[in-house]
């Protein structure tokens, strides 16, 4: 089975149609058609547990630790559970994380190494239920039900062990997911309170989770161990390489083990301290509650309205995982480990870490300024301060647990915050923001210093340069801080970075049409082949996934491909190509033709064929992904989510207009699934109230626009601009099953 009562689940959306038609259908509430077990098969590397929105907890169970898709702990087809741990990534290329696993075991334990994998339990989907903020699942192996909630820093676990007095908690330090431990301790402060750490190190280097564990019920027994070797029964603290325990009940079914564990990077009286913030007892089900309501009110900044059931789901789901980071990385009282390794107190900001910038600058940041804005500003504080505390004194590229992975290229934090400070948003220091954004820039690592000497990045064979696309990504980021020095008055700044946004026009080669590798000697670089995956010249694609990567100055990219006409036949040509990818990468997925969608590169390219004069071909082909590339099912996202930008591509899309320069305060208009959706504008932020869409005679087959108004008055063009969103209003979309040709204004 694919999905848990998937059969139930058609048979209702057949008579949610039925009601729908009736006039009798209610809407279920945006929690309930949230499915976290979405993306946690195929490769969309997910998670299924327990989380708050952006929380810094992120309970679930883990099934794998080793492989591409162990990176969030869990795979849909898997069939055992090594235990429930309390950090994850979602949707990312890179595993790490994976602290602090429990595994609730019954029966003798005997061995003297209490690793988690030989204390795993076979489960069943169909004894198994993911929803927002919380999980369940059946261990058949002991006949244990585990369930899994949280708050943001803090967690629960009730487990309803079988009546037994050989019923155990097994905790292991040495478990990680991609994360090797350097030194752990467990300390058995009471009958009923366990705390330690894990330090450990992975894709963020030298990294430390505090924890303090209070069960409800006393511990009959327990047992420590310290690299591997059981420790005396009179020692209560284990401490060395890797550390873990047994903690042994007497059990009743009728009376579950409730645990609280609170979590802190920044000592373990900041975790004692998170604990009794946010879970002063031992009430289960009123923490399920709040979780269930924390989600419902951020999903609920957008309402949509639908008779199709799984097109409800597919996009409640989608939205639900833009919402799982970036993830706090502070204490409830605001004191956070900065990437100085010092902890700040009081910094009067939410402190957030975990930004797949790379990924997350092209649609769900820009997602972020209008349904939740309230996080905006404390996410450029949060850059800021990296900016500051850092050793290399640069803003992140990709910051994880305040540690750079330097992963990935560019520095995609200037469009975060061009984009936020173009919007309106003030709360930070623009002048410290826009020296960060410059120095950045003007740095010379990451090969920028070739790209301040040549105008480009110059490829050199077999040294994985990736130069076509840095020249590519760093031109894209001058544009957006020569808009910022141009909105702080910087004229000098705005020319030197307008002249760089032109880059793209150095490794472009008319002969072939394509942007593609250029040597330091100025000759291009041969062979070239342009469905060939080559690090020397694009980074996880090739040639024709690159070839429209500059979103910045649409009307010159369209002039280098020879007009309007020429322009759409290229577009074509990349989605009419065959799918054969040479030196294929599994990042390179979601293919139609060239077209990748499951890397990001590409998600901008179905929105240019509107600014060419055909916005009817922008509404097939991002009709076509979206039915194609999205499910409701475990492989319903089509490639790694990398931090819920494959979500955002699906909402923004859904609803019908897309950020096509994410910087730009610009949305395309493409091709609405929904009859409805009403987004709620946060009047701290925004005066217009709501701003809804309207598709009329939207369906399956009717995917074109055939006429627009906006605020009742008719629309020609084939975008909206944020200042309309934010005054707030109506845009009526009025779909028809045939391409709609007269209605492709160019902008």
């Amino acid at each position: 089975m694919k999905l848990n009562h998937a059969w139930g689940r058609g048979v209702a959306a057949a008579a949610s149609v039925g009601l729908w038609a009736l006039g009798l259908w209610a809407a279920p509430e945006p929690v309930d058609e949230a499915l976290p077990i979405v993306g946690t098969g195929g490769h969309g590397h997910t998670y299924p547990g327990a989380t708050v929105p952006f929380g810094f907890v992120q309970l679930s169970p883990d099934t794998r630790t080793e492989g591409w898709d162990a990176c969030s702990g869990y795979h849909y087809s898997d069939s055992s559970i090594l235990g429930f741990s309390h950090t994850h990534l979602s949707g990312t290329g890179c595993g790490d994380l994976g602290d602090l696993l429990l595994m609730p075991v019954v029966g003798s334990v005997e061995s003297t190494t209490l690793e988690a994998k030989q204390f795993s339990s076979p489960f069943s989907h169909e004894k198994e239920l993911a929803q927002p903020g919380y999980y369940r699942v059946t261990l058949d192996r002991y006949g244990v039900t585990a369930e899994l909630t949280a708050t943001a820093h803090a967690a629960m676990h009730r487990y309803t062990f079988p009546t037994s007095k050989e019923s155990h908690l097994v905790i292991d330090l040495a478990h990680g997911l991609n994360s090797k431990p350097l030194e752990c301790s467990l300390n058995i402060e009471s009958k009923t309170l366990v705390s330690g750490y894990r330090r450990s190190g992975g894709w963020a280097n030298n990294k430390t989770v505090y924890f303090v564990i209070e069960s409800s019920l006393p511990f009959a027994g327990s047992g420590l161990e310290a690299d591997g070797k059981p420790l005396p029964a009179s020692q209560s603290e284990a401490k060395g390489k890797t550390a873990g325990g047994r903690l042994d009940f007497t059990t009743s079914a009728s009376k579950p083990v409730i645990l609280r564990v609170g979590l802190s990077a920044t000592s373990l009286e900041g975790a004692r301290r998170n604990l009794q913030t946010e879970l002063a007892d031992h009430d289960f089900d009123a923490v399920r509650q709040a979780a269930r309501t924390a989600w419902n009110d951020s999903l609920g900044h957008i309402r949509i309205e639908s008779p199709d059931a799984n097109l409800r789901q597919t996009f409640y789901s989608a939205l639900y995982h833009t919402m799982t980071a970036p993830t706090l990385y502070n204490d409830a009282d605001g004191a956070y480990l900065g990437a100085d390794h010092k902890v700040h107190t009081s910094p009067g900001f939410q402190y957030y870490c975990t930004f797949s910038l790379w990924d997350t600058f092209r649609a769900e940041h820009p997602l972020m300024t209008l349904v939740q804005p309230e996080r905006v500003n404390d996410f450029i504080r949060s850059m800021l301060a990296f900016y500051e505390q850092s050793e290399a004194h640069a803003l992140p590229m990709w910051p994880l647990d305040s540690c750079e992975t330097w992963c990935m290229i560019g520095y995609h934090s200037a469009p975060v915050i061009a984009d936020a400070y173009a919007k309106g948003f003030r709360g930070y220091d623009a002048a410290l923001a826009y020296e960060a954004m410059r120095k950045t820039a003007m740095d010379g690592r990451n090969r920028q210093d070739l790209y301040q000497k040549f105008g480009y990045v110059p490829a050199e064979t077999g040294n994985r340069t990736e130069a076509t696309s840095r020249t590519l990504e760093f031109a894209y980021d001058d544009w957006c801080i020569a808009q910022m020095a141009k909105a702080l008055g910087k004229s000098e700044d705005a020319a030197l970075f307008a002249k760089r946004a032109q880059n793209y026009t150095n490794v472009f080669d008319p002969k072939t049409g394509f942007f593609r590798g250029k040597q330091a000697n100025g000759t291009w670089r041969d062979p070239f082949d342009p469905k060939a995956v080559s690090f020397d010249d694009y980074t996880e694609a090739n040639a024709w996934q690159y070839t429209f990567g500059v979103p910045h100055n649409v009307p010159d990219l369209i002039r280098l491909y020879g007009g309007n006409e020429a322009f759409i036949r290229k577009l074509d040509q990349l989605f009419n190509e065959d799918s054969d990818i040479r030196n294929y990468l599994i990042d390179v997925s979601g293919l139609i033709g060239q077209y990748a969608h499951g890397n990001e590169p590409c998600h901008h390219i179905a929105y240019l064929y509107a600014p060419a004069g055909a916005q009817y071909k922008t509404a097939a082909r991002v009709r076509q992904i979206m039915l194609t590339q999205y499910s409701n099912s475990p492989e319903g996202v089509c490639g790694n989510d990398d931090c819920g930008q494959i979500s955002a591509w699906y909402v923004f899309s859904a609803l019908g207009f897309y950020p096509l320069n994410p910087a730009s305060g610009v949305y395309v208009i493409g091709s609405p699934l929904v009859e409805k959706a009403t987004l709620q504008l946060d009047p701290n932020y925004y005066k217009g109230g709501t701003f809804t869409v309207v598709a009329h005679n939207v369906s399956r087959q009717n995917g074109y626009v055939k006429s627009a108004k906006l605020n009742g008055q008719k629309l020609e063009r084939p975008w909206i601009s944020h200042e309309e969103i934010a005054r707030g209003g109506t845009l009526e979309l009025e779909m028809d099953i045939l391409p709609q040709k007269a209605w492709n204004g160019a902008q």
